[in-house]
């Protein structure tokens, strides 16, 4: 399985970011569900693109918590 993180939109188009590998793919937007937003962990499927809910929290936990001792130092 292959995990990518929802990087941005452009135009017609998302930006998604390999999270094993860091490189980039365009897909069309219209191929995503309508209320993805920056910053999701998605994932490819035979039935398309899906949210990782899951996976986009301890990705979000894992970037705040960095930030936060940042600024305790």
């Amino acid at each position: 399985m292959c995990y990518y993180v929802l990087d941005r939109f452009e135009e017609d188009f998302a930006v998604l970011e390999n999270l094993k590998n860091t490189q980039t793919i365009n897909i069309k937007r219209n191929l995503l569900l309508s209320n993805l937003k920056e910053g999701d962990v998605i994932l490819k499927t035979d039935m398309g693109w899906i949210l990782d809910e899951e996976k986009t929290k301890e990705r979000k936990n894992k970037i705040d918590s960095k930030l936060n001792s940042l600024w305790k130092r």
